[in-house]
């Protein structure tokens, strides 16, 4: 008797599609939900309405660690819920906010996610321990595209919404947040390196 062919779903469970794609849904949302842990861990100024915050931390970490089409979805599903209304940045939520002095940052979160993570994925193709051209490589990448990108798009608007000079911006959302970003950056380039070969297959 001829083999007869396998039902269409045991051959997509055998070939495990269906465990990497409730795997992508679940570290998707894990992502999402540490970012907005992040966005609730944050320090006012006295002198600019743009606070520190773990914001870039955990962009930074869903890009590297998820790679480019997961982490993209984890912060833009946040991003978009926000618009809605949710209050998940900070406690905040809607137009007002997404519109706000800050906005500029947050439209270029989705983004970074997206560009660290074709970078990491580049990375990390060519070998799952990367060595110290690799991580200096992956240094660049965040301090591109997960801090200098964030201020591209978060200090023309800040001077355009609170009204201020392109200086009186960088100085009021720029400068004081460049020794925090270059050391979440750091932090963020150490466990990436440990911790992405230790992720499933998404």
């Amino acid at each position: 008797m001829e083999n007869q062919p396998s039902h269409p779903t045991q051959t997509s469970i055998a070939s495990g599609k269906p465990v990497n794609w409730i795997r992508g849904v679940v570290f998707t949302a894990l992502f999402a939900a540490l970012f907005i842990a992040f966005c609730f861990v944050k320090i006012p100024l006295w002198f600019t309405p743009i606070p520190i915050t773990l914001q870039t931390l955990a962009v930074m970490l869903a890009g590297g660690l998820l790679g480019a089409r997961l982490g993209f979805l984890s912060i833009f599903l946040v991003v978009l819920l926000t618009t809605a209304g949710l209050p998940l940045l900070g406690g905040n939520g809607g137009l007002a906010v997404v519109f706000g002095s800050s906005g500029g940052y947050i439209w270029m979160f989705p983004l970074e996610a997206l560009l660290i993570g074709f970078a990491g994925d580049r990375l990390f193709a060519r070998s799952s321990k990367l060595s110290r051209g690799g991580m200096l490589l992956l240094f660049v990448s965040l301090i591109l595209f997960g801090v200098a990108l964030a201020y591209v798009g978060g200090v023309p608007w800040l001077a355009y919404k609170a009204k201020l000079s392109f200086s009186a911006a960088m100085s009021g959302g720029c400068y004081p947040f460049l020794f925090g970003d270059t050391v979440k950056a750091i932090a963020a380039v150490f466990l990436i390196s440990k911790l992405r070969p230790l992720m499933p297959k998404l």
